[in-house]
């Protein structure tokens, strides 16, 4: 609902108040200078030879033109807002994968080692023990090891995912058993982290 203010000559104003006043009546005057009465328009019709009776037509054509390019400015406006938040939310996760993957870049190995047990028969279970260091705390690593018998052969592969980080130095290990079949000599494992090398053991089968 519009409230008209109603002023009297006798009624005061704040300095603010009559600044605001006469940049409205200057609007005011401006806009009544631009007007046409009737009369002048009819006027101007007749000396550029138009139809006066299409006038009414011609308005209608004329708003909505304006209502059209309202429009479009709206659709540019809402099409720029929509690219703006793609562009902020691409740009996010580029941002997080990169920090992820420079926090991923800084993890290690501190120890590592090789443990034995023998099962039942002539089996034997090899433990590969690694403590990694730099470890990116509130992340999940994704981590695999390779056992590689002595003519080079990948014969086992573990992969898994730890546990959420909570330390930056972390114990993990992967395991293989060896059966009495298995080829004697120097056996190789490695763990690897998104297929990066993070450490390598060797140990003799014999």
């Amino acid at each position: 609902m519009v409230h008209y203010f109603n002023y009297s000559m006798n009624q005061r104003l704040t300095q603010e108040q009559l600044d605001r006043i006469i940049v409205e009546l200057g609007r005011l005057k401006e806009r009544q200078e631009q007007e046409l009465e009737p009369e002048q328009v009819k006027q101007i019709l007749d000396e550029l030879n138009l139809p006066p009776e299409l006038l009414g037509e011609a308005m209608t054509q004329v708003a909505r033109s304006q209502a059209l390019e309202t429009e479009k400015r709206r659709n540019k406006l809402i099409f720029g807002s929509v690219a703006a938040a793609l562009v902020l939310i691409i740009g996010s996760g580029i941002f997080i994968s990169q920090q992820r993957s420079s926090s991923l870049a800084r993890v290690a190995v501190q120890s590592e080692k090789i443990t034995n047990t023998q099962n039942s028969g002539s089996n034997a279970e090899f433990f590969y023990r690694v403590t990694l260091k730099e470890a990116p705390v509130g992340q999940k690593l994704n981590l695999s090891c390779n056992w590689i018998n002595p003519s080079g052969q990948t014969v086992k592969q573990n992969s898994y995912e730890t546990k959420s980080i909570t330390t930056s130095v972390w114990d993990t290990h992967c395991k293989y058993t060896l059966n009495s079949g298995a080829a004697v000599g120097k056996w190789k494992v490695q763990m690897l982290l998104d297929g990066r090398v993070l450490g390598e053991e060797t140990f003799e089968v014999k």
